[in-house]
C-alpha cells in the first residue's frame, strides 16, 4: 500500500479534513452519556422539568452538530477516495501500455482486467473507510474508557480489561484473513478468465456443442472461488459474535459492579447509565472497526496485487532519442536472429538471416506454427530476439525510441481488431490528422470502396467490429494502416477472409502505391505471394528456402508442396492471379 500512497497526495486537504470532522463528531458523541447522566441525576431525580428540557435541547444540538460533521467528513472522504482510485486506475492503465507483448502474455488479460476494476474498487472502498473510521473508532473506544475513569475508577477497570482482549481478537482475525483474501482474488482472476473465454468464444462453443463442457469448467472455477470465500468468510464472521460476547460479558460485570456501588452510595444511577452508554458506544465502534478491518484486509490484498503490476518493469527498454546513424542500404535486415517466447521450451525462430531493400515486397509463407507472425513481430520490436539482431534502416531496433520506430510501420495484425466508434474514428488511428479525402483514398486502396459507398465514414462500428463481416473488418484494418502512408507495411495474414479476386486487386493496388513502401506479406496462399520480390519459406522456425516464386518452385520442396496442394499441379502458372 505504501507505493500507492503518493496517489493520495493531491488530496492531502481532504485526507486531513475527513478524519478531523469525524473526530469532532466523535467528541460530541462522547459528551452525550454525561448529558444523559445529568438529566437523570438532577432533572428526573429532582423532578425539574425545566432542567430536563434544557438537557434534551443540548442532546438535540449535539446530534445536529454531529450530523453536520459526519456529512462533511463523508464528503471529504468520498472525494479523496474516488480521486485516489481514478489516479491509480489511470497510472495502472498507462503502465500496462508500456509493457511489452511478452509481459502481457505472462500476466494474462483476465488478471490485468481484475487489477484495473475489482482490485482498484476494493482499494477505493478501503481508503474511504480508513478516512472515516480508522481514527474515529479507536478515538471513541479509548475516549469512552477515559470518560469512564472520570466517572468512577473501580467500575472503569472493566473497560481497561476488555479493550486489550478485544484488540487481540480483532487483530488476530485480521492477520489470519489477509493471506486468504489474496487467494480469493487469485480465484476471481480464474473465474474472470473463464467468463472472458466463454463470451469471446461463444460461437465456437455453440458450433461444437460444447456448452455443457464450458459450463462445467466455469462451475468448477466458480466453486473453487466460492469455497475460498466461504472459508475466509467463516473466519471473518467470528469477529462480530466474539466481540459481542466479550462486550456483553463486560456489560454484565459493569452493571453488577455499578449496582453494588450505587447501593453503597458511591455512584449515582445516572453515572451507571453513563457507564453503560460508554460500553454500548464501544460495542458499536468495535462492530464498525471489525467491518472496517475486514474491508481493509481485502483492500490490502488488492493493493499488493496492484503494486505487483506497477512494479513489473517493462521487459523492453527504449532509448529517449535515436543516436545511431541512418543507413539507406537496407530497409530491414535480420542478422542470424533466433527467438524464444517466455516459458517456451524451444525456439520459435532459429538463425534467420536475410536483407530487404527499400521498396521491395517480401512474402512469408509456411505451415501453421512455423513462425511467420513471430518473424514480422520482431521488426517493429513487439518482441525481442534472444540471439542476433534486427535492423531497420541500418540501425538495430533496440536503438530506436518506441515512437520513432513504430511511426515507420503500418501494421495489420492477424486478428482484425476494430474499436467502438465510427469508421472515421477507427481509420484515424493510423493518422489522427487525416482528412476525409485521405481516409476515402485509403479505403479504396484497401478494396473497401463499397463499404464507404454503403455505410460512409460516420457508420457506427461496434466493439471488435461485431456488426461487420470478417472481410470488411480486414479491409478496414488494412485501410487504417494505409492512412499512415508507412515506410514499412506489414500484412500479417490479413487477407485470409478476402476472396481471390479482392486479394489480387489489393496486391495490385499495393504495387502501384506512389510512396513505394517496403511491404511484408504473411500469407498461406502462394498466389498472394507470386509477384513478391522475395519469398521466405519457414518450416519449424527455420528458413527452408528464399527466392522468387519461380526459383522456389524449382529449388524448395516445402514451397512446391504448398503450391501444389493449392493449385493441384506442379506448374508455376497454375495459381490464381
Amino acid at each position: 500500500m505504501k507505493k500507492l500512497l503518493p496517489f493520495l497526495k493531491p488530496y492531502t486537504k481532504e485526507s486531513i479534513f475527513g478524519p478531523l470532522f469525524k473526530l469532532l463528531e466523535a467528541t460530541f458523541e462522547l459528551f452525550v452519556p454525561l448529558v444523559v447522566a445529568s438529566a437523570i441525576d438532577i432533572g428526573i431525580a429532582g423532578k425539574d422539568s425545566g432542567y430536563i428540557v434544557k438537557m434534551c435541547l443540548i442532546l438535540a444540538a449535539l446530534g445536529f452538530i454531529g450530523l453536520v460533521c459526519s456529512i462533511t467528513a463523508q464528503f471529504f472522504a468520498a472525494k479523496a477516495s474516488v480521486g485516489f482510485a481514478a489516479k491509480i486506475r489511470y497510472a495502472l492503465f498507462a503502465h500496462i501500455q508500456k509493457l511489452s507483448f511478452a509481459d502481457l502474455d505472462k500476466a494474462g488479460t483476465s488478471t490485468l482486467i481484475t487489477r484495473l476494476t475489482s482490485d482498484v474498487n476494493q482499494v477505493q472502498s478501503g481508503v474511504n473507510l480508513t478516512l472515516r473510521l480508522l481514527l474515529r473508532s479507536p478515538f471513541v473506544v479509548f475516549g469512552a474508557m477515559i470518560m469512564a475513569f472520570t466517572i468512577d475508577v473501580p467500575a472503569a477497570l472493566v473497560f481497561a480489561v476488555v479493550i486489550p482482549i478485544l484488540c487481540v481478537v480483532v487483530f488476530g482475525i485480521m492477520l489470519i484473513s489477509i493471506p486468504l483474501y489474496k487467494k480469493v482474488q487469485i480465484r476471481l482472476d480464474q473465474v474472470l478468465g473463464s467468463v472472458r473465454e466463454g463470451l469471446t468464444g461463444a460461437r465456437v462453443i455453440r458450433a461444437f456443442r460444447m456448452e455443457e463442457s464450458a459450463q462445467g469448467r466455469f462451475s468448477e472455477r466458480n466453486e473453487e472461488l466460492t469455497d475460498v470465500q466461504k472459508f475466509v468468510g467463516k473466519i471473518s464472521a467470528l469477529m462480530n459474535p466474539v466481540t459481542y460476547v466479550i462486550i456483553n460479558a463486560a456489560v454484565v460485570v459493569l452493571i453488577y459492579t455499578g449496582a453494588v456501588r450505587v447501593e453503597m452510595g458511591i455512584l449515582t444511577q445516572g453515572a451507571v447509565v453513563a457507564l453503560y452508554n460508554y460500553m454500548s458506544q464501544i460495542l458499536v465502534e468495535l462492530v464498525k472497526m471489525a467491518n472496517m478491518i475486514i474491508n481493509l484486509t481485502k483492500a490490502a490484498a488488492c493493493a499488493k496485487r496492484i503494486e505487483d503490476v506497477m512494479e513489473t518493469k517493462p521487459g523492453q527498454n527504449f532509448p529517449a532519442s535515436l543516436t545511431g546513424e541512418k543507413k539507406n542500404e537496407y530497409a530491414v535486415r535480420f542478422d542470424h536472429v533466433s527467438m524464444r517466447y517466455t516459458g517456451a521450451g524451444e525456439e520459435s525462430l532459429t538463425d534467420i538471416d536475410f536483407t530487404v531493400r527499400k521498396g521491395e515486397t517480401v512474402g512469408i509463407i509456411g505451415g501453421t506454427g512455423s513462425g511467420k507472425s513471430t518473424l514480422v513481430h520482431l521488426i517493429p520490436r513487439f518482441y525481442d530476439a534472444v540471439d542476433g539482431k534486427v535492423y531497420v534502416d541500418g540501425i538495430p531496433v533496440e536503438e530506436y525510441p518506441a515512437d520513432v520506430l513504430r511511426e515507420k510501420f503500418g501494421f495489420v495484425l492477424q486478428k482484425a481488431v476494430l474499436f467502438k466508434g465510427t469508421i472515421r474514428d477507427n481509420l484515424r488511428w493510423g493518422n489522427e490528422n487525416a482528412a476525409d479525402a485521405e481516409l476515402a483514398d485509403a479505403m479504396k486502396l484497401a478494396q473497401a470502396g463499397e463499404i464507404l459507398a454503403d455505410k460512409g465514414l460516420d457508420y457506427g462500428v461496434e466493439q471488435e467490429g461485431r456488426n461487420l463481416s470478417g472481410g470488411q473488418r480486414q479491409r478496414l484494418t488494412i485501410a487504417r494502416a494505409l492512412v499512415r502512408k508507412p515506410e514499412i507495411l506489414v500484412l500479417d495474414d490479413s487477407a485470409s477472409a478476402l476472396d481471390l479476386a479482392t486479394d489480387a486487386a489489393l496486391r495490385k493496388a499495393l504495387r502501384e502505391l506512389d510512396y513505394n513502401p517496403t511491404v511484408f506479406i504473411v500469407s498461406q496462399r502462394t498466389s498472394s505471394l507470386r509477384h513478391a520480390d522475395k519469398i521466405i519459406v519457414l518450416e519449424d522456425g527455420q528458413c527452408a528456402g528464399m527466392g522468387t516464386h519461380d526459383e522456389l518452385l524449382a529449388s524448395c520442396a516445402v514451397y512446391r508442396e504448398i503450391h501444389e496442394s493449392q493449385t493441384g499441379n506442379g506448374s508455376g502458372k497454375g495459381g490464381a492471379q
